[in-house]
């Protein structure tokens, strides 16, 4: 942090193969970063007050953007090696760290999560910080499930099925087709309904 004024913030909206991105990112890292959204319009808006006073700058981020692209074509790409600043408490701190140990693939409950950052009867807890995730992707709150081995929150527009798909993606061997709870837009719906 700089003395007497506030960091330089640079961002950008792109498109995906998944849809539209966008991004925040800070000298010391990423400290934004949208899932795919149906427009950029959309992930303008997911981005809201974060972009306030920030710059645009596509070549910023253009190494992020290319391994975006290999990650929704399916190649091997780890995200959890970009560089993130989020300030966060200490326990969501270490929530997010235990999340991006989490590999492709594999998945992990949120008591281990808790466990793994040191208060084993936070579960809850840990859930709020996967919740709360800014940088969904690179810390991929995606490979998180219930206790019960089921799919349980996730945001984006379209929820469940888009984190069964990042899951598939990954190489995540039988995710059936409804292992999570509650009706949301399934993949094909969504892509249909995306606006250029």
């Amino acid at each position: 942090m700089y003395r007497g004024q506030m960091p330089v913030l640079e961002y950008d909206i792109f498109e995906t193969a998944f849809g539209w991105i966008g991004v925040v990112a800070s000298q010391n890292g990423i400290r934004r970063l949208t899932l795919p959204e149906r427009s950029r319009a959309d992930a303008e808006a997911e981005l809201g007050g974060s972009i306030q006073g920030a710059v645009q700058d596509s070549s910023r981020f253009c190494e992020l953007r290319a391994r975006l692209d290999r990650y929704f074509s399916g190649e091997p790409e780890d995200l959890t090696r970009e560089e993130i600043d989020l300030g966060d408490p200490e326990f969501f701190t270490r929530v997010r760290a235990a999340c991006r140990t989490i590999p492709a693939g594999e998945t992990r409950t949120y008591s281990w999560l808790a466990r793994v950052a040191g208060r084993p009867n936070a579960s809850r807890a840990a859930g709020q910080a996967m919740a709360r995730n800014p940088v969904p992707l690179l810390v991929p709150c995606h490979r998180v499930v219930g206790s019960d081995g089921r799919l349980h929150g996730f945001g984006g527009g379209i929820g469940l099925p888009l984190k069964a798909r990042l899951l598939q993606l990954e190489g995540f061997p039988g995710i059936p087709e409804r292992t999570w709870e509650g009706e949301q837009l399934s993949l094909s719906d969504w892509a249909n309904q995306r606006v250029s």
